[in-house]
């Protein structure tokens, strides 16, 4: 295997038979000059946009707050982690001074910067893509979340950053041309059975987390591995239960639609699958949900983030109908973003400076610009409200 660059991952190079896997990420580097959205650049994208439809999506941003529901900015999970895998090692350096220039660039209004639960534990497979190789030892767990939670708190020393905390500091981030970080976590694993760490992480500043990645925990099963909880646990219950108290986010991304129903069940507000795409008579992927398990999610008032992966995806066209897919499927209330940025497997959305050309994307396709409102950032903060409200 050759070497691999800081911008590129296992994922990008090995063929993801079973699971999608943290992918290669060619961002705008700053060797790199080429303005966004330019003729070579959207031909590279599989993209056909005039000039007066990109600056349509460059004046959207301006005019409305967006959001990205996962996301993993430079990589800052890889910060201070000793005693490094082959998996962890592959992913090169932490890059997060050009992430934050990239939201900056792309000018993003808020994007949750997820902390990765279970990284220390993932290994890279040749048919399964990536998976845990291992369980915790003592005290492993809470230990990794405090040392990313540490960084992400780091990261709010750059002035571009601002603590996206509530609705109202992503509106606030908007209108002073900076970028909200909203901290979340991908994995429940460091709640082990205490929920006094849900509360824990709250005053952290965590406003979500994903219940399950690709270690199977405490919580719940996951879509890449076998069943092995049928669904949600008692203690999984329990963990909802404190989530909705605190005002913390469920995000069921990487969860079995039997957990996601057992989790609509309990929960008492909305929820969000962060990052997926409706799967296809042609796709369907573990890491896919099929209209029925979107359907009860919107039902239920949640939202799903459209993903820009290399699932069923070749071009930045395809992504585009992958929202317009899902648009269709739950309605344009419960339709968001969730890019995975720096983390994703083959993406085919590689840059924040590059965010503008979604809705005027969507935008030269028919939307209406309070549809393309709501699907880039509106649904979102109306989940992030309601979860907050007591």
């Amino acid at each position: 295997m050759r070497t691999v660059t800081r911008r590129e991952t296992l994922g990008g190079l090995v063929a993801c038979a079973g699971a999608a896997a943290f992918g290669n990420r060619t961002s705008r580097a700053k060797d790199v000059k080429a303005p966004v959205g330019d003729a070579a650049q959207l031909t590279a994208l599989g993209m056909e946009l005039n000039a007066q439809q990109r600056a349509a999506g460059v004046a959207f941003l301006g005019n409305h707050a967006s959001v990205d529901t996962h996301s993993h900015p430079g990589r800052f999970f890889l910060k201070k982690l000793i005693d490094q895998t082959p998996t962890t090692r592959a992913f090169g350096e932490a890059f997060e001074d050009q992430a934050i220039a990239d939201l900056a660039a792309g000018n993003v209004s808020a994007a949750l910067f997820c902390a990765v639960a279970d990284m220390r534990l993932l290994e890279m497979t040749p048919t399964q893509g990536l998976r845990a190789a291992r369980d915790w030892t003592l005290g492993e767990a809470y230990g990794d979340y405090r040392r990313q939670i540490a960084e992400l708190k780091t990261l709010l020393l750059n002035p571009a950053l601002t603590p996206g905390l509530t609705p109202a500091d992503i509106d606030a981030a908007h209108r002073n041309h900076r970028s909200g970080a909203v901290f979340a976590v991908e994995g429940g694993d460091f709640i082990e059975d205490r929920l006094d760490r849900v509360h824990g992480a709250f005053r952290d500043g965590v406003r979500a987390i994903t219940l399950v990645h690709y270690h199977v925990n405490q919580i719940g099963d996951i879509q890449t591995e076998a069943s092995v909880h049928n669904g949600l646990t008692a203690l999984g219950r329990s963990i909802v239960a404190e989530m909705n108290r605190t005002g913390i986010i469920i995000d069921l991304a990487h969860a079995t639609f039997t957990v996601t129903k057992d989790v609509l069940s309990v929960s008492s507000k909305p929820i969000m699958i962060s990052h997926t795409n409706i799967a296809t008579a042609g796709v369907n992927h573990p890491r896919l949900i099929n209209p029925d398990h979107a359907k009860l999610v919107a039902a239920a008032g949640g939202i799903i983030g459209s993903w820009p992966s290399g699932i069923g995806q070749t071009s930045f066209s395809d992504y585009i109908d992958s929202i317009e897919r899902l648009v269709d499927t739950v309605g344009i209330d419960h339709a968001a973003i969730g890019t995975d940025m720096d983390a994703n497997f083959k993406p085919v959305l590689r840059s924040y400076r590059d965010w503008s050309l979604i809705p005027a994307a969507l935008l030269a396709r028919g939307m209406q610009e309070e549809e393309v409102a709501k699907i880039m950032g509106g649904n979102f903060l109306r989940v992030f409200k309601s979860n907050l409200e007591r």
